[in-house]
């Protein structure tokens, strides 16, 4: 008998982020560096408890803030987080942000994960093509394969998008027709998840030059949506502006934040600041999907945010977060290998490693077992790779979060994971040493 499910619901694989969350919570002797769990004893749980008693000590505080609010989201949110992107912009440099206009065309969401769904929901059908970073934020790829879509990575280099490979890409689009079908550009802007990668304020502006050139081809507006979920979370003050600064990018710039990492997880609230048509169309469906964000939630948020329990929070999280970098970083020096290539995070919530590429660390690998077998726990890089039909998925690289686990869990984490590598490239050696040929007339072998 043949299945009832829409083709959406065929064709939706289970997230790898689900089975990962779920082998951390079953496991209890497992050191997980893997799912981008928020650090624990940081929650404001205190805070949260006060300001929810301030919130429900009176009815007419209490009966708003239990009530249904609008699909936009609560006003008063969204005024204080139109003042909020301005501030950001103001400390990096964009002395012409403005809040009102950005307050015009903010929807408050269920975390940005749901505006991420959202935005791919309103502009791409079947077969549609969105541009990514190579690699990108693999939760994400699991929206796009729901979907449908066909992917092209775009090469990531230390300050972000290569432009060549951008413009390469775009490029053959255009040679084979294939440009009506694009749709967007999507990048994590600030201390990307999964490489901690910050792309400049250049590269924003060159990027959306690019697109607007080959949109005349395209015969549609390509968007160039700036994921910014991390931008709070830089151990020193941000100084790149967002692409909010570029001239004219109301029209062409998607732009999502979002108060789960930086303030609790568990409060789902994220924001997206779309172009007018972009954001009338999410609204719209948003409207189908929950008629609006948790209002609780936002009258929480909106109090922690004026009473600057927010900003107090933030700060403390910022420093926890820098030292627990610097944990994860000292314990890789102590216990990888030289061969073990990373760079050293100056945000966010991870680091970025490569291995030599005959060690394979994906999903199925024997390597990612034997790590499981020693009790640790990491995200393959392969999976943070979208499929697309110009290169296989790289296999030789790890994501590791500093997150959730505690500094003592870093340690020990990090020093069973070594274990890992050193046994496994010691194992590795009279292996690669037997593939090598032989020499010749008793000259140096070649490698």
């Amino acid at each position: 008998m043949k299945s009832a499910l829409s083709q959406l619901g065929r064709r939706t694989a289970p997230p790898p982020v689900s089975w990962l969350m779920s082998t951390s919570l079953a496991r209890p002797r497992l050191i997980s560096l893997a799912a981008g769990f928020t650090d624990n004893p940081t929650l404001p749980v205190d805070e949260v408890r006060d300001l929810l008693n301030e919130l429900l000590s009176d009815r007419g505080t209490g009966e708003p803030a239990l009530q249904y609010g609008s699909t936009q989201g609560l006003p008063a949110l969204i005024d204080l987080t139109a003042a909020r992107i301005q501030l950001l912009e103001q400390k990096a440099g964009n002395h012409s942000a403005d809040k009102e206009r950005f307050a015009d065309r903010l929807v408050i969401a269920h975390g940005s994960q749901q505006l991420l769904y959202l935005v791919t929901e309103v502009l791409c059908d079947p077969g549609d093509i969105v541009l990514l970073e190579d690699p990108t934020y693999f939760v994400y790829l699991g929206i796009v394969q729901s979907h449908g879509l066909h992917c092209r990575g775009i090469r990531l280099e230390t300050d972000g998008i290569d432009l060549a490979s951008l413009d390469k890409t775009l490029g053959n689009l255009k040679k084979n027709g294939a440009l009506p079908r694009l749709k967007m550009l999507y990048a994590v802007t600030y201390h990307q998840n999964p490489t901690g990668t910050t792309t400049s304020f250049n590269k924003k502006q060159a990027a959306l030059d690019m697109l607007r050139h080959y949109e005349k081809w395209a015969c549609h507006p390509i968007y160039f949506f700036e994921d910014a979920a991390y931008r709070e979370l830089g151990f020193e003050e941000e100084t790149e502006p967002s692409a909010l600064k570029i001239i004219g990018a109301a029209e062409r710039i998607i732009y999502a934040g979002t108060y789960s990492k930086p303030f609790a997880t568990g409060v789902r609230v994220g924001y997206g600041l779309l172009p007018q048509p972009v954001r009338d169309a999410v609204i719209r469906v948003k409207g189908n999907h929950d008629f609006g964000t948790a209002n609780l939630l936002q009258h929480l948020l909106a109090r922690a945010i004026s009473s600057g329990t927010y900003d107090v929070h933030l700060k403390l999280v910022r420093r926890r977060y820098a030292e627990k970098a610097d944990c994860m970083v000292s314990a890789i020096r102590t216990y990888f290998p030289d061969v073990v290539r990373w760079r050293k995070p100056t945000g966010g919530m991870y680091v970025w490693l490569a291995l030599p590429r005959t060690v394979k660390t994906g999903l199925r690998s024997k390597f990612f077992a034997r790590a499981l077998d020693h009790d640790v726990l990491y995200v393959p890089g392969q999976i943070c790779y979208a499929p697309d039909p110009r290169r296989p998925r790289p296999n030789h690289e790890m994501r590791l979060s500093y997150g959730n686990a505690t500094p003592g869990e870093i340690k020990e984490g990090i020093a069973r994971l070594g274990r890992v590598i050193g046994e496994w490239l010691v194992e590795e050696s009279p292996r690669r040493l037997s593939l090598r040929p032989k020499a010749c007339n008793g000259g140096p072998s070649s490698s």
